[in-house]
């Protein structure tokens, strides 16, 4: 067959088989994506199923519950030679220097530099 000299008729069916191929690979790729999609959420459905709990021993004599800290609060912070003042002016200018708000911010301790 000589493929330099061909008919219309030839070249377009020659062109439909090769389009049909092509949306049959994307089609098929389609159908595996799908699959895998499907897969990947009934194992994060498993995994994310809770255990079963083993039953617990019996607790401990409970130790005291700690004092309830103020709403917004982020811990305790340690002064080292700055007054409760002095360290309030420090935590409000780092917070306005950062554009943060106050109670996102946690400070472990303030220490004058001398």
């Amino acid at each position: 067959m000589d493929l330099t000299n061909i008919s219309v008729g030839v070249a377009l069916a020659y062109s439909v088989l090769g389009f049909a191929v092509v949306f049959l690979g994307l089609i098929l790729l389609m159908i595996v994506i799908g699959i895998m999609a499907r897969v990947m959420k009934t194992s994060q459905n498993k995994a994310a199923a809770p255990a079963p709990a083993p039953a617990a021993a019996p607790a401990p004599a409970a130790a005291p519950a700690p004092k309830a800290k103020a709403p917004g609060t982020a811990g305790e912070i340690m002064l080292h030679t700055v007054s409760d003042r002095d360290a309030a002016m420090i935590m409000a200018i780092v917070a306005h220097k950062m554009n943060r708000p106050l109670n996102e911010l946690r400070f472990k301790s303030i220490k004058e530099v001398k």
